[in-house]
């Protein structure tokens, strides 16, 4: 009678052979990393950098239309914008208080869905369909600022603004100044005229006359009496 041993040896060699194969590899299995996840904002940390993004891209909004040398239509741009801004709010993650909130969600999602549709109806160039998506994505825009600030934002609750514009300075407009009133010129006094020196007294004058002698009278005893000694008799 063969013994049921016989068939048992084999085997437990061949499995003695199989550990032997595997028991000499020293192989760990590599635990499993995780990522915690960022702790969640304050409401107030939240709403500061939501209003960061928003105020971003209400200046971009304000400045839609006035290149030239953009491919899109205008709405097409806006709608973009819009879209990019929902997303990067949504990406803040929800705040540590919670209450409010999901309105504030809700508002954001419908107005994104709005904003695509006006994005697709402007690449098909349907008219009638983007007419349409606007006059929705208006009034998502209105629910949406309607709930940006019950929550507390600002800027997303404001609309696109226009861009800073920096004054001219003086002379750069081409503007006509006001004329300025000339100084009126200083009275000039006259200069005091020279008065002549006094003229010399009479009496002085007739002297120097007299001590020429050519002008003066002659004496009593001159002329008369050598003429009339000439004349007479003897």
């Amino acid at each position: 009678m063969r013994s049921p041993y016989r068939s048992i040896v084999p085997l437990l060699a061949i499995a003695a052979l199989l550990a032997g194969c595997g028991g000499g590899s020293d192989t760990t299995e590599s635990e499993p990393t995780t990522t915690e996840a960022p702790p969640a904002l304050t409401k107030a940390e939240l709403i500061e950098r939501g209003d960061g993004i928003c105020a971003e891209v209400n200046a971009a909004l304000g400045t839609v239309g006035s290149s030239s040398s953009e491919t899109s239509s205008p709405a097409e741009q806006e709608a973009g914008l819009y879209t990019g801004m929902i997303a990067s709010l949504e990406n803040l993650g929800a705040p540590q208080e919670a209450a409010g909130y999901s309105e504030f969600v809700a508002a954001a999602e419908a107005l994104s869905t709005a904003e695509d549709e006006v994005k697709l109806a402007g690449e098909r160039e349907d008219a009638a369909g983007l007419e349409e998506a606007e006059s929705k994505a208006s009034s998502a825009r209105e629910e949406f600022s309607a709930a940006a600030k019950e929550y507390g934002f600002e800027e997303c609750g404001a609309g696109p603004s226009a861009p800073a514009t920096t004054a001219p300075e003086s002379g750069e407009t081409g503007a006509a100044e006001a004329p300025t009133e000339e100084a009126a010129p200083e009275a000039v006094e006259p200069e005091a005229e020279e008065v002549p020196e006094a003229a010399p007294e009479t009496g002085g004058a007739g002297g120097g006359v007299e001590e020429g002698g050519a002008t003066g009278a002659p004496e009593g005893g001159g002329t008369s009496g050598g003429s009339s000694g000439g004349v007479g008799p003897g």
